[in-house]
């Protein structure tokens, strides 16, 4: 059974892909500081699986810490590297904050295991800035970020190509992904972030359930049918098994090159106000919301191509939009029940 540490793991798409490898019948190592997720998901965890995992409370930032970390689990195969600050909006306030802990954890990861080591990298379709044609495949060449976060997505990328090609014993897949909504089909476990939610599904859910005010879509005068900007929105537990997909493409070791790029999304996309309308229709709740000014950063519209992901990792994501909008408001209302 290999072993495949999870950074973030206690966090969004961490604690979903540390479920899917347990199922893959991976053993699971969890490192997170917690700045951003709850010590109580490990107990949701168990009671999804009946595993508890191993956890490490560990801020990637402290070199010495991950160093020690890595010289007293010699036995780890993997790497899945979640932990990053991610919010856009907070990235253009804050840029140092996210320059530093995005890099230093991937760099103090990288310097600590030097040796034969699987590692796939949580990447972003901001890497992509606003795409010239869509939907946009790997191909496609990186535009300038429109924010420190989609920047430091772009370097991360650019570190890990540039170390693997001097490094024969690692072996890097960048997973480029659209946008993870939706929630595990238990109920036990979703996107819990701390404070405003910066995010559009968990501000739906949250004002939907009386915790936020009206919902404020940014812009209603974009270049797209309804006016309102265009993700391509994917399930988070589809999310999930691609990154185990990657991990098990990795472990075969017949990659064209040690160091490869997919994007992973559904190939669709859909409004701002397409997704409220959707959230309303599958849950059959009203939902407030009001237009406001457009925001720093955002693109105006971005899906992929993923016949990639499809054909070399075997991987396709399965969940629709109804499954995300009903599963989101199913964890929403676990959690108000049952309050972290």
């Amino acid at each position: 059974m290999a072993k495949i540490l999870v950074t973030g793991g206690t966090g969004y798409i961490g604690s979903h892909t540390a479920v899917e490898l347990h199922n893959a019948g991976y053993e699971v190592v969890i490192i997170d500081n917690l700045s951003n997720s709850n010590i109580k998901i490990l107990t949701q965890l168990h009671a999804i699986t009946g595993k508890w995992f191993d956890f490490h409370e560990i801020d990637l930032q402290d070199a010495k810490a991950v160093q020690e970390f890595a010289e007293n689990n010699t036995d780890i195969d993997g790497i899945i590297h979640f932990a990053a600050y991610k919010a856009v909006g907070e990235s253009v306030e804050q840029p140092l904050k996210y320059y530093r802990n995005n890099f230093y954890s991937l760099i103090n990861l990288l310097t600590s295991f030097n040796r034969k080591i699987d590692f796939v990298f949580s990447s972003s379709c901001t890497v992509y800035g606003q795409p010239e044609t869509l939907p946009v495949t790997e191909a496609a060449p990186v535009q300038k970020a429109e924010s420190p976060y989609g920047n430091t997505k772009q370097i991360a990328e650019e570190i890990l190509a540039e170390t693997a090609a001097v490094t024969p014993d690692l072996n890097v897949i960048a997973l480029r992904y659209f946008n993870p909504v939706g929630a595990h089909e238990t109920a036990l476990i979703g996107e819990l972030p701390n404070g405003v939610p910066a995010n559009l599904v968990p501000f739906i859910t949250q004002s939907a359930i009386g915790k936020r005010g009206p919902i404020t879509v940014y812009g209603n005068d974009y270049d797209t049918p309804d006016g309102s900007a265009i993700r391509d929105y994917i399930h988070v537990v589809d999310l999930a098994k691609a990154h185990v997909a990657a991990i098990k493409k990795l472990e075969k070791g017949n990659a064209a090159a040690n160091y490869d790029v997919f994007n992973i999304g559904t190939g669709k996309g859909s409004s701002v106000l397409e997704i409220i309308s959707a959230f309303e229709r599958v849950n059959g709740e009203k939902l407030e919301y009001k237009i406001g000014p457009r925001r720093a950063g955002d693109v105006v519209k971005v899906y992929g191509d993923v016949e990639k992901s499809n054909k070399e990792l075997g991987w396709k994501a399965n969940l629709d939009i109804n499954e995300m909008m009903r599963s989101a408001w199913e964890w929403e209302k676990y959690i108000k029940a049952n309050p972290f």
